[in-house]
């Protein structure tokens, strides 16, 4: 009997032992030590814990409880907060955990979301993951980056079908050690901003080079637009049919791989790829790396994307007010949406037809263009000019975000008017005067009713332009900066900032 009752004690503590008594509250990675909250709104918490577990969040002066859902999902609200470069605890208990969840040196002040393709992603300094980064006086950029009040959160990439409640990653305070990693246009602009505001600032980075519009988009956006529903169902119909290689045409195709690059040839594609990891497909970044940081506080996007359009073309500036509009409904409220226009290129990805289509943007609410017509390279769609990118991202949000009276734009096409053998123009963001940079003006063509054009003559009178040609006696239409690499762009205005590429003609 003893040896019975013995038996029975020891298997029940080995079935206690295989099950926990106690869970513990989890948080996503995005809320970690070192990270920035934003201040002046509320701020979401969340994460998951046993269902029906008590959670409560405390920080500073505040505490919040609530209960884990069915789910095991938890969230609670902070109430807004006044910046504070007083690094507190952020901490996390619930009451079947043993031991709470901790966040150290947790800042408050503007949180900013950076996102894009590649020219976002690419870091101040060469790394194993971008070889080919590192911006215009890298070495003494690096040397100069203590900045202990800028954070950085950089999410791994992750392409899904479904959307995740997670992304990896970690916040990293800026230090010439960490700032390597940063993205360089992130970096630039919480730079200047921080040292405008005087308050911290965070950046967190969700990027991927070669990604199209689409793939940052959620399904339900997508599905319920006619006009771009087909390109769902299309990527639905290849996951449906897709099968991953078997072990022996991985092993057969890595030995075709190897002997290519033997014998000095292009290695082959895969003979079959899962379309959830091509990054042009819709919804797959959305998914593994927007959908896990929603509803996140933060002030406003930063978006950089645009070499990267698949057919229908058309259909690009849809793509990117879906995506404005979405995020936004996501997220509750119509925060600020600044992106970059492409820089010039001698490629066919960045057209100034292309730079048209995303200027259409503007016609959105609360929406900033950064123009980089000025500081494009030939012949690397990644230009090292990062600083002058950061800094105009950063006038814009001066302006339109934190109520400073400074211009934020260069001079905008208006209006033209002909006169004789000549046409005058006139633009918006005059930034006190407009400026011709180095000499006379570039770039600009003159055309008549055959819409020939050639080059133009153009000169500035008061706050306007005067273009004209010898070979056109009846103008009709003018253009300025129309080429995929126009060489020499110097329109600017007093304030510094370069005029974006137009034309008269429509569009």
């Amino acid at each position: 009997m003893k040896a019975t009752c013995l038996l029975i004690l020891a298997l029940a503590a080995l079935a206690l032992g295989a099950v926990p008594l106690l869970a513990e509250v989890k948080l996503p990675p995005h809320f970690a030590g070192h990270m920035v909250l934003q201040r002046e709104m509320k701020v979401p918490i969340w994460g998951t814990a046993e269902s029906g577990e008590e959670v409560t969040v405390s920080f500073g002066s505040q505490t919040k409880s609530t209960e884990a859902g069915a789910d095991g999902r938890w969230r609670v609200d902070l109430d807004p907060m006044a910046a504070s470069a007083e690094g507190c605890v952020l901490t996390i208990n619930g009451t079947k955990t043993v031991q709470p969840a901790r966040c150290d040196d947790v800042l408050v002040g503007e949180v900013w979301l950076c996102s894009g393709q590649s020219n976002m992603d690419f870091t101040v300094a060469r790394t194993g993951k971008y070889t080919f980064a590192g911006v215009n006086h890298e070495a003494e950029e690096v040397a100069a980056a203590s900045y202990p009040l800028i954070r950085m959160f950089t999410g791994e990439w992750a392409r899904t079908y479904r959307p995740q409640s997670t992304v990896a990653g970690v916040w990293r305070v800026c230090t010439p050690e960490t700032v390597r990693e940063f993205s360089a246009v992130g970096y630039f602009f919480a730079r200047d901003l921080q040292k405008e505001l005087r308050v911290p600032v965070g950046i967190i980075t969700e990027t991927y080079g070669a990604s199209t519009a689409q793939a940052w988009i959620r399904r339900e956006a997508i599905a319920t637009n006619p006009l771009l529903k087909p390109v769902l169902d299309e990527f639905d119909a290849k996951v449906k049919v897709y099968v991953p290689l078997s072990a022996e045409e991985e092993k057969q195709w890595a030995e075709t791989v190897a002997k290519a690059k033997a014998d000095g040839k292009r290695p082959p594609g895969r003979p079959r790829s899962d379309p959830v990891q091509d990054q042009h497909n819709p919804t797959v970044l959305f998914n593994g790396m927007i959908a896990p940081i929603v509803p996140c506080a933060i002030r406003g996007v930063l978006w950089y994307q645009g070499e990267s359009i698949t057919p229908p073309k058309e259909l690009f500036p849809i793509w990117n007010a879906t995506l404005i509009t979405d995020w936004r409904k996501l997220w509750g409220r119509d925060f600020p949406f600044f992106f970059v226009q492409l820089a010039a290129l001698k490629a066919r990805s960045n057209t100034p037809f292309v730079r048209e289509e995303q200027a259409l943007a503007l016609t959105l609410p609360n929406t900033g263009m950064a123009v980089t017509i000025d500081i494009g390279d030939p012949d690397n769609v990644h230009p090292k000019d990062k600083q002058d990118v950061g800094a105009r991202l950063e006038r814009i949000a001066l302006a339109k975000v934190y109520g400073s009276d400074i211009e934020f734009s260069g001079p905008v096409y208006k209006s033209m008017q002909i006169e004789g053998d000549a046409i005058r123009l006139k633009f918006s963001h005059l930034g006190g005067g407009l400026d011709a940079r180095g000499g006379a003006l570039k770039t600009f063509v003159i055309a008549g009713s055959d819409m020939n054009f050639v080059p133009a003559f153009a000169r500035i009178e008061g706050d306007t332009i005067v273009v004209s040609s010898p070979q056109i006696l009846v103008p009709v239409a003018v253009r300025y900066a129309w080429e995929n690499y126009p060489e020499g762009c110097n329109f600017f205005n007093v304030a510094g900032l370069p005029a974006p590429p137009f034309r008269t003609d429509g569009g």
